[in-house]
C-alpha cells in the first residue's frame, strides 16, 4: 500500500491564470494526495492582493464532478474538506509581510500541519512567493526550542517554481536543513519551464492551443470548462506534484532520480549559471549559501512509433540540457491528464484507465560481476483489456554506474536481460520498464528497477 503523499500548495491564483489551470489538474489527482492546505498568496507578480475565491470557484466545479471520478478511482476527498483548508496567506510582498505580529490563516495552518504528530514528509508546494511559508517558520521559531525545531523542519520538503520573492533567499540561509527544490534566478534556465516549452524536433501537440481546448477546456463538464486558456505559459506551476504521483517512476525522496517532475541534483549553483540578468519578475538573485536541489542534464532521445518494423524506436535527435529531465515524460502526463479529465463525464466502460505494472522479481537487486540479470515486466495487465506495449531502458543518469549496459534482445520486449558488468567498488543502475496500453489516450506506467553492482 502506497502511503499518500501530505500536500501543502501556496498559489498566486490570479497572477497568472496557469495557476487556476494547475489547480484543475491538482484535483483530478486529488484522491493520491492528501491535500492539507490550499492557501493564496501573493507573489512578484501580484504583490498586494490574495484571491481565495477564486479557489472555491475551482471547488464548485470538483464538487460537481466528484461524484463520477469515483466511478474510476476511490478516494477522491470531499469537497468541504478541501473547503476546509482554502484559506489566505500572508496579503503583503516578500520578507515586508513576516514578522512576529504577521501570522496570517495560511500561515497557522501551515504551522499546524507541520506540527502534526505525522511521520509522512509535509510537502509544500510553492506556486507564487513563499513568504507564507517564511511566515510559518518564523513563527515556529518562536515557539520551538532548536532542536525540537531542527525534527520539525526536517519532515518538511519544498519544491517551488523559481522564487517569487526575496523571502525564499532569507529561507535557504536560515533552514539550512530544509530540503529544498528550486532553479533559482532566471525562469528561462528553469527546468519547470519544459512543461509548457516547445521543443525543436519533437511532436509538441500536447502542449498545444488546439490540445487543450480538445481534450480538457470542451466536452468535459464544469471542471474542464473553468480551465482557463494560456496567458504566459501552460501550467507552470504543475511539476510541483507530478513527481509525487504514484506512477511507478517517481520516487520523491529521491529528486536525483528523476520523474514526471524533473529531476535534481543537490549542489550549489554558480549564481552565474543560474541566468540571474533574466526575467524573474525582479527578485534579487544572489550567491547560493548551502546545497540545493536544483537543475540536472539528462541526454535524451525522444522515441516514435514505426509504420513496419520495430513498434517504436527514436529518432534522429539527441539532447543535452536540464529540461530534457521533465519534457521526456511530457506527452505520458499529458495524456494522463487527459484520461482524468474524461473520467468527469464518462462511464467506466467509455473511458481509458492506467495500466498496472507487475515484475516477476524484485525491483531491488544485488549482483556480482559475470551474474545473469534478468528483466521480466510480463505480470503487467490493463484494467480495461486493451493491448500493451513495452520499453526497458535504463536510466543512466540515475544511477552511480556511469556506463551504459548493454541489454539483449530489442528495446520493446516484456522480458530483456543482461551480464553484470565488473566494478572496482560497488554502483548501482537504475532500469525503467515503460508499459503503455493502446486506448485513446495512451496510458503509461512504470517501474523501476535498481540494481547493485558488487565487487567479485
Amino acid at each position: 500500500m502506497i502511503e499518500k503523499p501530505r500536500v501543502f500548495i501556496l498559489t498566486d491564483i490570479e497572477a497568472d491564470p496557469d495557476d487556476t489551470q494547475s489547480l484543475v489538474r491538482l484535483l483530478l489527482y486529488a484522491n493520491h494526495f492528501e491535500i492539507e492546505g490550499l492557501v493564496a498568496t501573493t507573489s512578484v507578480h501580484q504583490k498586494n492582493r490574495v484571491v481565495p475565491e477564486s479557489i472555491h470557484r475551482v471547488l464548485d466545479a470538483y464538487d460537481k464532478v466528484r461524484p463520477n471520478l469515483l466511478k474510476h478511482e476511490p478516494g477522491f476527498p470531499t469537497t468541504d474538506s478541501l473547503r476546509r483548508v482554502t484559506c489566505e496567506g500572508q496579503p503583503g510582498y516578500g520578507m515586508e509581510a513576516v514578522g512576529s505580529v504577521k501570522d496570517s490563516d495560511g500561515s497557522r495552518l501551515l504551522v499546524q500541519a507541520a506540527l502534526k504528530s505525522d511521520l509522512r514528509p509535509l510537502w509544500i508546494c510553492v506556486w507564487g512567493g513563499p513568504n507564507t511559508l517564511a511566515q510559518a517558520l518564523h513563527s515556529l521559531m518562536d515557539q520551538l526550542s532548536p532542536a525540537e525545531l531542527l525534527k520539525v523542519v526536517k519532515r518538511l520538503r519544498v519544491y517551488s517554481i523559481s522564487d517569487q520573492d526575496d523571502s525564499a533567499h532569507w529561507i535557504r540561509k536560515n533552514f539550512p536543513d530544509l530540503f529544498y527544490i528550486v532553479s533559482p534566478g532566471g525562469y528561462g534556465a528553469a527546468t519547470w519551464t519544459a512543461i509548457n516549452s516547445e521543443i525543436k524536433g519533437i511532436d509538441n501537440t500536447t502542449i498545444s492551443n488546439a490540445w487543450l481546448a480538445s481534450h480538457i477546456q470542451q466536452g468535459h463538464g464544469p471542471l474542464g470548462a473553468c480551465y482557463p486558456d494560456v496567458a504566459y505559459g501552460m501550467e507552470g506551476d504543475t511539476p510541483t506534484f507530478l513527481g509525487l504521483i504514484p506512477n511507478g517512476l517517481n520516487a520523491p525522496e529521491h529528486p536525483n532520480w528523476g520523474g514526471w517532475g524533473g529531476r535534481y541534483e543537490l549542489r550549489i549553483p554558480p549564481r552565474e549559471s543560474t541566468d540571474p540578468d533574466g526575467f524573474n519578475g525582479g527578485v534579487p538573485v544572489v550567491q547560493e549559501p548551502r546545497p540545493i536541489w536544483t537543475n540536472a542534464e539528462d541526454t535524451f532521445s525522444p522515441r516514435v512509433t514505426r509504420e513496419f518494423g520495430q513498434a517504436t524506436g527514436p529518432i534522429d535527435l539527441k539532447v543535452k540540457n536540464p529540461w530534457v529531465t521533465l519534457w521526456r515524460w511530457r506527452d505520458d502526463f499529458q495524456n494522463d491528464f487527459a484520461a482524468r479529465m474524461d473520467w468527469c463525464p464518462k462511464s467506466f466502460a467509455d473511458a481509458n484507465h492506467p495500466p498496472v505494472v507487475k515484475l516477476t522479481h524484485a525491483n531491488r537487486l544485488t549482483v556480482k560481476a559475470g551474474d545473469e540479470v534478468v528483466l521480466d515486466a510480463s505480470y503487467s495487465y490493463d484494467p480495461d483489456g486493451d493491448s500493451l506495449s513495452y520499453w526497458w531502458f535504463q536510466y543512466g543518469e540515475a544511477g552511480t554506474y556511469g556506463e551504459q549496459v548493454t541489454l539483449r534482445g530489442a528495446e520493446n520486449l516484456q522480458r530483456r536481460g543482461f551480464i553484470a558488468p565488473k566494478v572496482d567498488e560497488e554502483r548501482t543502475a537504475h532500469f525503467i520498464v515503460r508499459v503503455c496500453d493502446k486506448g485513446e489516450p495512451p496510458l503509461a506506467r512504470y517501474e523501476r528497477v535498481v540494481v547493485t553492482f558488487e565487487p567479485s
